[in-house]
């Protein structure tokens, strides 16, 4: 619930940032100068850009936490048993060692779509969040086309 939450402030403090620099954008332009008009211009497509990249986020995180209910339901979320360090973070050998059964059966059964989003949660144990988030990006496409 705390990260949905944070979520919901920073779409907050974006849309008043996008609003401060879309007006900024709008004088701008109404200066009428042809400098000003394109850095008015180009001013505007900044909060666009910044909506899109918000929105595309908020749908992931949807996506994600949907795919998360529906393996929890079928009893086929990953147990978070692995051990963990005295500030919190997972023990790294331990989530090398998950991610290497995790590998497998995505190797395994490359079209499913919950071996992809078990191999999500072991590259995020092992602290590799690129992959991770590439990983459940496989699970929804895979999820996408089994629905």
């Amino acid at each position: 619930m705390k990260a949905k939450q944070t979520a919901f402030v920073l779409a907050v403090v974006f849309v008043a940032y996008a609003v401060l620099i879309g007006w900024r954008g709008v004088l701008l332009v109404k200066v009428g100068t042809p400098v000003a008009v394109g850095l008015g211009l180009a001013v505007l497509v900044i909060p666009v850009i910044g909506a899109y990249l918000v929105w595309r986020e908020i749908q992931f995180g949807r996506r994600t936490e949907a795919l998360a209910r529906e393996l929890e339901a079928a009893g086929g979320l990953p147990v978070d048993d692995l051990p963990r360090r005295p500030s919190g973070r997972v023990d790294r050998a331990a989530a090398d060692e998950a991610f290497g059964r995790y590998r497998s059966e995505a190797e395994a059964a490359p079209d499913d779509w919950r071996v992809w989003f078990r191999l999500s949660t072991a590259y995020d144990a092992a602290g590799d969040r690129k992959r991770a988030r590439e990983a459940m990006r496989t699970a929804i496409a895979h999820h996408d086309r089994t629905a």
